[in-house]
């Protein structure tokens, strides 16, 4: 399928963007509703993470998932499921107890990161592979935590999305598949432009994608004003590619989009380099996804 390429939706994403914007999906139903219609306008995948209905910030709920898992399988639309499993990573340094976190600091052990996924058996989950400098605060992600992740995934069967921020991120899925703790046809998510990580640009691409698993697939995605370019850079380079309000909330400057409206506007970019969304059932054989009976 050399002419076609994946679109993944994140639909709501960790950030506090539900202010910001009044298109941000927070509760279950909309959720799954904004899936749904990213999935109607070309998105194979759609990636999901849940909040709590009251605030509209993070939740790592299992019910809450389970709500939005259930309205989109019970919708009879077919998008595959990608739930996250890199929740509850975040330590904000305290100067004053440096051995604690301050406010802010959500950690979760790989056991809880992994619990919505061993119970809802979505098709994929994400793996987030290495610790980051994220803006203010740290993402956590130790060596030891995801050895230990990535065999709870692999118990599971679900297909992990190894979520790569930095090349060293690179390295280490790479040693995780080496080691037998990914399956065969890893999948990979460059994850570009997020403070302090890679940069969103043609060479870190290049340079990525020169080095992922020979049997591998890719995906990238850009956030902010670089979604769109990082779409148009990712698919001539032959990767899979990601938008959505997780990442960025504009469809141009100034101007507020819904999800489906930047799942149109990567298959109008898809379509100007003459290539097309794969649809949910082409995603599946491509990367061997294992289907579970619900």
């Amino acid at each position: 399928m050399k002419n076609k390429r994946i679109i993944t939706a994140a639909v709501t994403g960790a950030g506090d963007t539900a202010d910001k914007s009044p298109h941000v999906p927070v509760t279950p139903k909309e959720i799954a509703h904004s899936a749904i219609e990213s999935a109607k306008a070309g998105a194979a995948i759609a990636h999901i993470h849940v909040r709590d209905p009251k605030t509209g910030k993070l939740s790592h709920d299992v019910e809450l998932f389970r709500e939005t898992v259930t309205r989109i399988r019970e919708s009879n639309t077919d998008v595959i499921i990608n739930i996250t499993a890199g929740g509850g990573g975040d330590f904000v340094p305290s100067l004053e107890t440096p051995t604690s976190g301050g406010p802010g600091t959500d950690i979760q052990t790989p056991a809880e990161r992994h619990e919505p996924v061993g119970k809802l058996l979505p098709e994929i989950c994400t793996l987030d592979c290495g610790s980051l400098n994220f803006g203010e605060q740290v993402y956590l992600g130790p060596e030891g935590w995801l050895r230990e992740h990535a065999k709870l995934i692999r118990a599971s069967g679900v297909k992990p999305e190894m979520e790569v921020f930095d090349t060293g991120h690179l390295r280490l899925a790479n040693q995780l598949i080496a080691d037998g703790l990914i399956d065969e046809n890893p999948m990979y998510q460059f994850c570009l432009g997020i403070p302090w990580g890679a940069a969103a640009d043609v060479e870190t691409i290049t340079y990525m994608r020169d080095r992922i698993a020979t049997d591998g697939s890719w995906s990238a995605f850009g956030i902010g004003r670089m979604q769109l370019p990082i779409v148009a850079q990712a698919a001539l380079l032959g990767g899979n590619v990601r938008v959505g309000l997780e990442d960025n909330l504009y469809l141009e400057k100034g101007v507020l989009g819904t999800n489906e409206q930047l799942v149109d506007k990567a298959v109008n970019v898809l379509n100007s380099v003459n290539l097309e969304p794969m649809s949910p059932q082409e995603a599946r054989e491509i990367l061997k996804l294992k289907t579970f009976t619900q």
